[in-house]
Order: C-alpha cells, then sequence, then structure tokens
C-alpha cells in the first residue's frame, strides 16, 4: 500500500542554536534517541520500505546515524554488549532502502516534499515530520493509512487547538464529519486568529497522491519567499477529495524549546529503568521552584 515516506530534515533549526550549529536538530537526542529516529520508526513499522530524507549537505551526521558502524559493531560484539548492539542497529531497520536528497535551497516545505518526486514516481507516499512527536496505541500514520485504504485519497492528520495558536499552524475548513474523519473544504495557511475557518490544526503527517507533484510545481513562492505545501493542497482540492483524519493520541512539537522538553520528561516517565528516579527529581523541581 503505502512504501515510501518522505522526511523533510533540511531545515536550519535555529530555534535550537547554538546546540544546532553543528548539530542537527533532527539529531538532538530524546532520552537515548535521536529526534528523527522516532519518525524514521513510525514509519517502517507500519510498512514503509524506503525512507527519503530531503536534507541538506552539512547535516552528514543523518546519514551516518543510519548507516552501519562496522567498527563500533565490532566493538560492541568483542565485549559481548549485544543487547546495546541490538538498539544500534534494529532489526526494524535492516530490510529499509535509505535515500538522500539534497534540498540545496530552503524554499519551504512544499519545495521540499517536491525534491522527493523523482524517487516517489507515481507512488502513493507518507510525509513524517520529524519534529511531531505522536504516542498512541495506533500510530498517527497507522490511523492515516486505515483512512486511505477507505478513499484512496490524500489525507492529513489535524488536531484541535487553541485559538490563541492558530497562527502558527495551516488551518482546515471541516465539510462534512464523520466521527474522526474530516471533509476537508478548504485549508489556509497560518491565519489569524480572526481568518482562521475553525480550530482544527494541521499536524505533521501527511498521505499523498503522488498527484501532489503537479500542484506543488504550479504554486508560487509565498511572500516569505516559500513553497507552502498548505497553497498546493488548497490547490488539489479543486481535483480532488482531500481528507483530515483527527490524531487520537499525545502530540509533542519538538520543534519548539518548550516541546522538546516536554517530549524529554514524557517519554523520561515511560522508561522503566529511569522512571521512578525521574518522578523524584520532579518533586525536589516543584519543591524548589514552586
Amino acid at each position: 500500500m503505502i512504501k515510501k515516506a518522505v522526511l523533510p530534515v533540511a531545515g536550519l533549526g535555529t530555534r535550537f542554536l547554538p546546540a544546532s550549529k553543528a548539530t542537527p536538530k533532527e539529531m538532538l537526542p530524546i532520552i537515548d534517541k535521536p529526534l528523527v529516529q522516532y519518525a524514521v520508526e513510525e514509519a517502517v513499522s507500519n510498512g514503509i520500505e524506503e525512507i527519503i530524507f530531503i536534507t541538506s549537505p552539512k547535516k552528514l551526521s543523518i546519514k551516518k546515524h543510519f548507516d552501519i558502524n562496522h567498527e563500533l559493531e565490532s566493538i560492541l560484539k568483542d565485549s559481548k554488549q549485544e543487547e546495546i548492539l541490538d538498539k544500534l542497529n534494529p532489526e526494524i531497520f535492516k530490510e529499509i532502502k535509505f535515500h538522500y536528497v539534497n534540498q540545496n535551497e530552503q524554499n519551504g516545505l512544499g519545495h521540499a516534499v517536491l525534491q522527493a518526486e523523482d524517487i516517489v514516481g507515481n507512488d502513493p507516499f507518507a510525509v513524517l515530520l520529524p519534529d511531531d512527536l505522536f504516542f498512541s496505541k495506533k500510530s498517527c500514520l497507522s490511523q492515516l493509512i486505515d483512512i486511505y485504504k477507505q478513499t484512496r485519497s490524500s489525507v492529513i492528520a489535524v488536531n484541535k487547538i487553541e485559538k490563541v495558536n492558530i497562527h502558527k499552524y495551516g488551518v482546515i475548513k471541516p465539510g462534512e464529519i464523520k466521527e474522526k474523519l474530516i471533509k476537508v473544504e478548504d485549508i489556509v495557511e497560518k491565519p489569524s486568529h480572526e481568518e482562521a475557518p475553525s480550530d482544527i490544526a494541521v499536524c505533521g503527517r501527511y498521505i499523498f497522491n503522488a498527484s501532489i507533484f503537479k500542484f506543488l510545481k504550479s504554486t508560487n513562492f509565498d511572500k516569505s519567499g516559500e513553497i507552502q505545501l498548505t497553497d498546493a493542497i488548497k490547490k488539489l482540492l479543486q481535483e480532488e477529495k482531500v481528507y483530515a483524519s483527527i490524531y487520537d493520541g499525545e502530540k509533542f512539537d519538538c520543534g519548539s524549546k518548550k516541546g522538546f522538553v516536554h517530549a524529554t520528561i514524557a517519554l523520561a516517565l515511560r522508561d522503566e529503568s529511569i522512571s521512578e528516579d525521574i518522578k523524584k527529581i520532579i518533586k525536589e523541581i516543584v519543591w524548589i521552584f514552586f
């Protein structure tokens, strides 16, 4: 069904400077795994066989992370640290094909997705934004795949947000709603509070048919000099149905410092090896500051 996934990772990560000066934001760790690995694991666990990173020449560490490090593997084997070795090269990655496509100019998310056209071809494909970290019994991508199987139409993940934050997101105008499935009537990129057609915002998971590339090519640069994926979806709506799936689960915006720290704490509390110690640390911090 959906065998290819595009992960845009070429951004500069300016909100995390100076940490992101030498280390890509996507490689910053949430506990013991880089942020980007969570998105890759989500994709692979849902049947994705090819990962297409839209990256930049300065982000070689992402490729190094997913390449096999024979020297390190040998050291771990000799020291009988097989448990760590399994974490280093998870079994689910062994049959995955990784592609790396450079986005030489930072011209927006739509432009980034367009760089994957040659590899995607005419196949339906997923787009995962690593900044958005999801936790649920059924993964966000799995929820979208279920909708795609029913509709064979492009599907975007959405969630309800507070109006005060509406200007930060693409926002849909909902049409017919059946439980958590919404027929999208329109979509607006980062509207003002007054102009927002709803409080239902796009979050970082999508499934598209290859027809989206036609609309990306015909989308003009916006005022900030970027090609917005949202604008291409707006054009797509004129010819095809697009659906939205209301995400059921937790979401962390790790593109912000607040969201990154929130995700780190949440995952630490899920980790049985450190959760009790983390609870004690949190209690101490609360006692000191509150």
